[in-house]
């Protein structure tokens, strides 16, 4: 008869809470794990900062991305705390598969979601589509398995050596904590510069696959059975050559969704510091296209209605000064040195790769007419609102804001009262402000806030709106902006600092080839037909758009 077991004495740890069987010194094996929390830590947050930056990039509004993508990964990371407890007898094995499924994941996350936006390209409401899904989908994958890491991670350190329990979680936050600085800091400065997001975002899951396999195969590898240690390197062997075919396949990769997305007459795609710039058409029967961050800027079919809207009734006053902002693909500068008497002209630009392909691509320089080989014009890279705070007073007679539309969060605070201050400020006392205000008959809300919030900054206005981009024009990867959806107008402010300037054309200026002062004032009137009141102003700390 075989006698049971007598029950534990209370406080006795259960059998798989021992001490480790170690190859090397307690010591050395809590450095050895508090390194693999530190890597750990620097590649999850490069995961998260990878999503919010791809989310934003191809969907926009990045305060709605950040706190999506934030938000659902930081729940889910209480619950895969929740759910590690469960796996605290297996502590290493269960670490193991853990980080292998996150460098997978994590690693894949970048490639696969901008598949699905290059090959489906419909991002549709907050929650509404299949990539959109997708996103919180993979915050919340990634969320789970960063939150199963710690408990985890405790059981294991506590193994190496017991004690007390708050001098361990000590140890591993901080160690956790400095691993996210450093993750944090490499992905804008270091990887997304040099590397880009497809391939940066896989080298962080091979650096996450091996300090993990690293750490339970060769310092817990005793807590493993024999099948268990073959099993976990068959799976961090496989991801890592998942993950390795995947960066070999990169340049294919882009090409071909670049190709999906823009379509086959890519010239020029680059990223650089501030954002992509991709440069399609150009040849002939193929009008040039400008995208920046995905988003159509300038089409050589119908960009010179736009330009021409925004700058011609501009000038109708004193011009011999004139500031741009924005604008560096020197198609608003091509209006102005179109008038007589104009002596300077400053462009204001925050990517000094945009002003070099005006300046040197053939297609974009023949449409902006060579502007930037005149003695007259003068570029200066730098953020506009930080420019125009050390800009002299009085120093302009007209300045055009040729800038992003407000929506995106980027470009909010150039749409503010304190920015419209200063500019203002620079104004002469007989100057114009004109200001692309975006689309009136999709997004009035938007417009007339933009109108309000010049009027507070004690600026007369006279809103207008013409017609928008042809609607037979696909506008490649900015799906909110496409054939669908392209905007039906383009809204402007035109403003001045005393009385309200008159909306008309320059009596001795050149002649548009699409304005007339009779569809000037009919631009008037649609956009006065439009017109919402009651808005409130928009400022740095309370934003409106």
């Amino acid at each position: 008869m075989i006698e049971p077991h007598a029950p534990a004495p209370p406080g006795t740890p259960p059998p798989w809470a021992g001490p480790a069987r170690l190859p090397v010194r307690p010591g050395t094996g809590r450095f050895l794990v508090l390194t693999c929390v530190f890597l750990c830590a620097a590649c999850g947050l490069v995961y998260e900062l990878e999503l919010v930056a791809l989310a934003s990039y191809l969907i926009g509004d990045s305060v709605t991305q950040t706190s999506v993508v934030l938000s659902v990964m930081v729940f889910a990371m209480g619950i895969g705390s929740l759910a590690a407890k469960r796996l605290r007898w297996r502590a290493a094995a269960g670490f193991g598969a853990i980080e292998a499924a996150l460098a997978l994941i994590g690693g894949c996350s970048a490639m696969t979601l901008y598949a699905v936006f290059a090959w489906t390209g419909d991002w549709g409401g907050l929650w509404g589509s299949g990539p959109r899904c997708l996103l919180v989908a993979f915050s919340l994958a990634i969320g789970l398995l960063i939150g199963a890491e710690v408990p985890l991670l405790m059981e294991l350190i506590q193994r190496i050596r017991r004690q007390d329990a708050g001098g361990a979680v000590a140890d591993l936050f901080a160690a956790d904590y400095v691993g996210a600085l450093v993750g944090g800091l490499a992905f804008p400065f270091l990887l997304l510069p040099r590397l880009g997001q497809l391939t940066g975002t896989l080298l962080t899951g091979a650096v996450n696959v091996v300090a993990g396999g690293a750490l339970v195969l060769g310092l817990f590898r005793r807590d493993l059975s024999h099948r268990t240690r073959w099993t976990l390197l068959a799976v961090n062997v496989t991801v890592l050559a998942v993950l390795a075919t995947a960066a070999a396949l990169v340049d294919d990769f882009e090409r071909a969704a670049r190709q999906a997305v823009y379509g086959r007459d890519v010239r020029v795609a680059v990223q650089t510091d501030v954002q992509e710039i991709v440069l399609t058409g150009g040849t002939p029967g193929r009008p040039l296209g400008l995208f920046l961050d995905g988003r159509l800027r300038v089409s050589g079919r119908d960009e010179h209605r736009y330009h021409e809207a925004l700058v011609q009734p501009a000038m109708n006053g004193p011009h011999a000064r004139v500031l741009v902002l924005g604008g560096g693909d020197g198609l608003a500068v091509r209006e102005v040195l179109r008038h007589p008497g104009v002596r300077r002209v400053d462009v204001v630009e925050r990517d000094a790769t945009v002003v070099r392909l005006a300046r040197q691509d053939p297609a974009l320089s023949a449409l902006n007419g060579h502007v930037y080989g005149d003695p007259r014009v003068h570029v200066s890279t730098a953020d506009a609102f930080g420019w125009l705070r050390g800009a002299p007073s009085a120093a302009y007679d007209v300045v055009i804001s040729d800038l992003p539309d407000p929506g995106i969060t980027a470009s909010t605070k150039l749409y503010s009262q304190e920015f419209y201050g200063l500019a203002r400020r620079v104004l002469a006392a007989d100057g114009r402000l004109v200001v692309h205000a975006g689309p009136v008959s999709s997004r009035a809300h938007a417009f007339w806030t933009v109108d309000t919030t010049i009027r507070a900054a004690g600026l007369r206005t006279a809103p207008y709106c013409v017609g928008g981009r042809d609607s037979g024009f696909a506008a490649g990867p900015d799906r909110s902006a496409g054939a669908s959806r392209a905007p039906h107008d383009w809204g402007f402010v035109l403003a001045a600092p005393h009385t309200r300037p008159p909306l008309t054309l320059a009596p001795h200026g050149p002649h548009p080839t699409t304005l007339t002062r009779t569809s000037l004032r009919a631009a008037a009137r649609t956009a006065a037909h439009r017109r919402m009141t009651g808005l409130r102003v928009s400022t740095l700390v309370h934003p409106r758009y």
